[in-house]
């Protein structure tokens, strides 16, 4: 094992937030501080998620919402400190690990089945 990854899993291990397990098709909000000039507040911003990506200090998701008729994507890594909270919203049923081809669908082509938890 390399210097660098040592490093990283000392660092993840100190520093890591406990979040939800979610995966591609869930719908959720993550709760983002942002930093205006001396002024900080939270924006949440719900969506399905995409993909995950990565591992360690590395690991990203993308979640995609759409505002209007625009459709917006958003990269977030896991271990960001700006990121507050993770919630899920609903859990999806999706057959794919990465559902890219969520992003040409319309209307009520563009919904994932929600899995039932009991």
């Amino acid at each position: 094992m390399d210097a660098i990854k040592i490093v990283q899993e000392a660092f993840v291990k100190e520093e890591a937030k406990q979040h939800p397990r979610f995966s591609a098709g869930d719908t959720i909000t993550v709760h983002y501080k942002i930093v205006e000039g001396n002024k900080e507040r939270i924006q949440n911003f719900r969506g399905v998620v995409l993909q995950i990506k990565g591992s360690g200090m590395s690991k990203t998701f993308t979640v995609r919402k759409m505002s209007g008729n625009i459709g917006v994507e958003r990269i977030f890594p896991v271990n960001s400190p700006f990121i507050e909270q993770i919630e899920i919203n609903k859990v999806g049923k999706v057959r794919q690990s990465r559902i890219f081809y969520f992003r040409k669908l319309t209307g009520k082509k563009a919904r994932i089945k929600e899995k039932k938890i009991n």
